[in-house]
């Protein structure tokens, strides 16, 4: 029996309705601290690649007491409307209706529900009641790639029907902003809110070849959150930069040479941006400017796990694919998770 050959039939994204500049939020984080910004901060927080980026809430709502209730109550109002928004799109792309999807695979890990968000939006957009839900939680920015894998697998082994991924994140209701330190700062200037679905299945469009991840040890301080009283503490400990060029590039080198390639025989890759520093770095280590990677980055900030897809959908929309392109992205394990799609 023949190997089946995941295909990525289509792509399609969603973002909130509410749009904030770089330099609105450097205003409204002095108002929220009562006194102008630390002059390194402000500079740190004005250099982060981004112009732009879309939240689920008014600018005052995450300034105001809420409990994990509201918060709860806000992310599955919103995640419900961007699931819908970014799924029908990626449906529609591929000439599919709800129905003719077997899995759904679920990347999220700035919100939770039981049943799942899936689940839920079976009936509502018309699902099979027999449809397969794969919710995947705990990845964070590293979600997206490596949903998209998780995806191909399960295509692999039920070919019947084909897999629809959404990776959805709602970074701006995660956090809590009540002690306004160093690290909450960085979240508010970086996280933004997206959502990306993706098909899957047997048709025309690139295949997804190849996915792997690389978990270090020692490296749980690195990135991701604690549970606080209200919300998310986020962890960020280390130096991501410096992480990518003496970790990352020899575990990704030696990914693409088991599959007999090399960074000069890929196409621009779509890379998770982390934030502008750690763009310069994956420029650096790839030999590549990343200017898909950086426009996303720019007018959408750090959406977490959906952030590669929006880079892929860019990088698809230019024109097709004459080269195998690499993905990669980064997030809390300390993980690094890596794809090969080829034309």
């Amino acid at each position: 029996m023949s190997q089946i050959s995941p295909k990525l039939l289509s792509l399609g994204t969603a973002v909130p309705q509410h749009c904030i500049t770089q330099d609105d939020v450097l205003t409204i984080l002095a108002n929220a601290r009562g006194q102008a910004l630390p002059a390194r901060m402000a500079e740190i927080l004005g250099n982060t690649g981004i112009s732009q980026r879309h939240i689920a809430m008014p600018p005052e709502y995450y300034f105001a007491p809420r409990s994990w209730a509201n918060r709860a109550q806000v992310y599955e109002e919103a995640a419900q409307l961007m699931f819908k928004a970014a799924a029908t799109h990626a449906l529609d792309r591929a000439n599919l209706e709800a129905g003719d999807i077997g899995q759904i695979v679920f990347v999220s890990t700035t919100g939770t529900m039981t049943p799942s968000l899936p689940s839920r939006m079976l009936a509502t957009m018309g699902f099979e009641p027999g449809t397969r839900c794969v919710p995947l939680f705990g990845y964070g920015c590293a979600g997206g790639v490596i949903g998209l894998g998780v995806a191909a697998d399960l295509y692999r082994a039920s070919p019947e029907k084909p897999v629809l991924l959404v990776s959805l994140e709602l970074c701006s209701l995660a956090y809590d902003h009540a002690r306004m330190d160093k690290k909450d700062m960085v979240a508010l200037a970086l996280f933004s809110d997206g959502c990306a679905a993706a098909v899957i299945g047997n048709g025309i469009g690139p295949e997804l070849s190849d996915f792997a991840s690389h978990v270090w040890p020692d490296t749980l301080d690195m990135m991701g959150w604690e549970i606080g009283d209200t919300g998310f503490d986020l962890v960020l400990a280390r130096d991501i930069p410096v992480f990518v060029n003496s970790h990352f590039a020899p575990v990704c080198d030696a990914f693409m040479a088991t599959h007999g390639l090399a960074k000069v025989d890929m196409a621009e890759p779509a890379c998770h941006p982390g934030g502008g520093r750690v763009v310069d770095a994956l420029s650096e280590y790839l030999g590549n400017d990343l200017s898909a990677t950086r426009a996303i980055l720019r007018d959408h900030g750090n959406m977490s796990s959906p952030t590669v897809l929006f880079v892929l959908e860019a990088l698809l929309a230019a024109g097709p694919m004459e080269k195998p392109t690499l993905l990669t992205a980064l997030g809390p394990g300390f993980v690094g998770a890596m794809g090969i799609l080829k034309p």
